[in-house]
């Protein structure tokens, strides 16, 4: 009888070590804002995409002086810009967008082009068919789309340097 007692005890002492363990588990929740939190709170995982990390972590705080100190330093670093520099960014900006309107304008020209050329070529079978010549003609409309809303994007960046 002794042993089947002594079995029992072992059994439950087990038992309550797993639980312990399970319950010592750290998981990396991600929201649906794409934050990261780590908890071993079932309760704050509910919502959350959660992973195990690990079953043992050592949390070390940050000195409440050192976190605000280095904030500010960063933002005092490279808050100013003169305002020749500046200039000189904005006019290299604007430069590199004009040429990018320039070679997506041109782009569009040659879609458009394409697409008329395509257009006009009509076989027998698309004349009784008309889905096929839609559907043969339908990657060049695409392009021609995507190309108008690359120079009207470019063109609103250009508009927004002004």
């Amino acid at each position: 009888m002794p042993r089947v007692v002594h079995f029992i005890a072992l059994s439950l002492v087990l038992f309550c070590a797993a639980d312990a363990l399970a319950q010592s588990a750290t998981y990396r929740c991600v929201d649906s804002g794409g934050r990261s939190t780590y908890t071993n709170v079932k309760e704050e995982m509910s919502g959350k995409k959660c992973t195990v990390v690990s079953r043992e972590v050592s949390v070390v705080p940050v000195p409440p002086s050192a976190a605000p100190a280095k904030a500010a330093a960063a933002r005092g670093a490279g808050e100013r810009v003169d305002t020749g520099t500046q200039r000189n960014r904005d006019d290299t900006r604007r430069k590199i967008l004009q040429e990018e309107l320039d070679a997506a304008e041109k782009r569009l020209a040659e879609s458009r082009q394409k697409f008329a050329e395509q257009d006009a070529v009509r076989s027998a079978e698309e004349k009784l068919m008309p889905q096929r010549a839609l559907d043969r003609l339908k990657p060049h409309q695409e392009e021609v789309e995507r190309q108008e809303q690359n120079v009207a994007s470019l063109k609103r960046e250009l508009s927004n340097l002004r």
